[in-house]
């Protein structure tokens, strides 16, 4: 049995594929999968914001092969953890729920580093030229909670 999780942000080309790409990079794949999506469905089907995929490059990651597609319910019922970039992602998300142990798998990625904050990750899609190396510096850390805790877990 794998250990599945996803990681969703606005389009599903930036925030979310980065954090897919650095937490399965920490993970063992023979126990956990990771995926991601996005709320929106403009970019279903395409690959990741050429500026992801450097940033990724440039720390060892490659991440060029994934494909954009968009949260549906049925993504309560496949994974075990739904980590969300920002509040707006949230509220997306929550709102697709129909009882409780569906909400209870939906987090705020950044929670991990700082609890309780509701921290937001930037979308750097129309920021400065540096924010998808600080967006991920953030998921680094983050995922490095999260990728703590699970392998705990499930030893």
């Amino acid at each position: 049995m794998s250990v599945k999780i996803l990681m969703v942000c606005l389009g599903n080309i930036c925030r979310s594929p980065l954090a897919e790409g650095i937490l399965a990079a920490k993970l063992p794949k023979e126990k956990f999968t990771v995926d991601s999506a996005g709320t929106g469905d403009w970019h279903v089907g395409h690959g990741p914001d050429k500026r992801s995929i450097a940033i990724a490059k440039k720390n060892g990651l490659n991440i060029s092969n994934q494909k954009g597609r968009q949260f549906t319910a049925i993504d309560f019922d496949t994974f075990d953890y739904i980590y969300v970039m920002d509040s707006s992602n949230y509220d997306n998300v929550i709102a697709l729920a129909t009882n409780e142990n569906q909400k209870s798998k939906v987090q705020l990625i950044l929670d991990e580093i700082f609890p309780g904050e509701n921290v937001d990750v930037p979308d750097p899609f129309y920021g400065l030229a540096n924010g998808f190396e600080t967006v991920y510096e953030m998921l680094d850390d983050a995922t490095a909670n999260i990728a703590a805790k699970l392998i705990e877990k499930y030893k």
